[in-house]
């Protein structure tokens, strides 16, 4: 049976990621000092526009402390996977997408010359109208940045993840 997703809140995703681009919000671990915090502030900003967390363990994506929380929320190739899954299970859910489509509260990966995979994650905060990598502006943590233009980073392949909407949680079952 087809789920009815909600809407995702690009607005608020992109408010959070202005709020937050160059400091680190206290309620969530900063994970700099320990192999990069962007995915981790990718998430913050999805989940301020989305509001549901899937607590599904190890193919989830949650948060609740520095050392309860799923891959997805801090690990490129997780997020990614995680956000263009093809069940209906709670939370905000994704395609591939091409430049053109991109819309503020959406996400950019790249992958850096001789990396073997994706190794960084972006939040596209404005878009010109016709979407270029000049035009493209996105907020990022580990190298803390907010209305960066996608053309000056370094990269050797970029995705790009266009958010849909929101599953939301299951309702609860009622006894007769």
């Amino acid at each position: 049976m087809a789920r009815t997703p909600l809407p995702y809140d690009r607005r608020a995703a992109v408010a959070y990621a202005h709020a937050w681009a160059y400091r680190r919000n206290p309620i969530y671990y900063d994970y700099n000092e320990i192999g990069g915090d962007c995915t981790n502030f990718a998430s913050q900003c999805l989940y301020a526009g989305a509001g549901v967390m899937n607590f599904t363990p190890d193919y989830g994506w949650y948060y609740i402390d520095a050392n309860q929380k799923a891959p997805a929320w801090t690990g490129v190739d997780y997020f990614y996977r995680y956000l263009i899954r093809n069940d209906q299970s709670a939370g905000p859910f994704a395609q591939e997408a091409v430049l053109a489509q991109m819309q503020p509260g959406d996400f950019v990966q790249l992958r850096a010359f001789n990396a073997p995979a994706f190794t960084h994650t972006a939040v596209v905060v404005r878009v010109g109208r016709r979407p270029n990598l000049s035009n493209v502006l996105v907020a990022a943590h580990s190298s803390d940045t907010d209305y960066k233009p996608l053309r000056t980073y370094s990269f050797s392949a970029i995705r790009f993840l266009h958010i849909l909407g929101v599953y939301p949680q299951e309702d609860a079952q009622e006894d007769f």
